[in-house]
């Protein structure tokens, strides 16, 4: 049986695997990425790079992956909902694949697990949570509060620890009582463990931007996408 291949297009010039993909799905499935050189988390940053985004596509295409997902959430997201879908639109009709966006994957991974009134952490800073704010109510969320880490920088986010990430969210969690969730958004916070902690302290569950993306893409191309002991997305 031929190992499945999928496609990733991903914020830093670098183009790596994000680690999730080997933590998720070992060697059940084959990831490759290509990155468009990012150059701060910023508006000013993703318009700079969002015209690539298709001949990455395309590159990828030509590498032979069976579909592929744009992982980077406020790269999606940063213009609304509209554009998100026709950014997927786009990609779709340029490759002739399956095609998706991590802004895709974290409000598949919420209205999957039940979550309406949504608690969310970022790393992101100001600028970009409004963007976020407006996204999610767009597709029909109550985002109850927000906070993010104020990290511009591509490299930084990647170093963000998970007690850091965990008291995060537990902090928006308890600002405004009501939350039936908790969303972790920036592709490059690794959050795997953090997700755990959250679930069993607070028993709600967490969909994180980097693992929700994953599920999305293996979804997309029609895989079996669980991946039991990774938090409730995943069982």
């Amino acid at each position: 049986m031929n190992q499945p291949h999928l496609g990733l297009i991903v914020p830093p010039k670098a183009g790596e695997v994000p680690i999730d993909g080997q933590l998720l799905y070992g060697d059940r499935i084959r990831f490759s990425a290509r990155g468009l050189g990012l150059g701060e988390i910023s508006t000013r940053g993703y318009t700079e790079v969002i015209d690539s985004v298709i001949d990455k596509a395309l590159e990828l295409k030509e590498e032979g992956v069976g579909a592929i997902s744009l992982m980077g959430t406020s790269l999606s997201f940063f213009r609304g909902a509209a554009f998100n879908r026709q950014l997927e639109v786009e990609m779709s009709r340029a490759t002739e694949l399956p095609c998706t966006t991590m802004s895709n994957a974290i409000v598949e991974g919420l209205r999957g697990l039940g979550v309406k009134r949504v608690a969310v952490a970022t790393a992101y800073i100001d600028e970009v949570n409004v963007q976020l704010r407006r996204y999610l109510e767009q597709s029909d969320f109550e985002p109850l509060a927000i906070e993010g880490l104020s990290i511009s920088d591509v490299q930084q986010v990647g170093q963000v620890g998970t007690q850091v990430l965990v008291d995060l969210g537990r902090r928006v969690f308890e600002a405004r009582p009501g939350a039936d969730g908790i969303l972790i958004s920036c592709g490059g916070l690794v959050t795997l463990d953090a997700v755990r902690e959250l679930e069993s302290m607070l028993q709600v569950p967490v969909v994180s931007s980097s693992p929700a993306g994953f599920r999305d893409l293996v979804r997309k191309a029609g895989l079996d996408a669980r991946s039991p002991g990774n938090g409730r997305l995943f069982d």
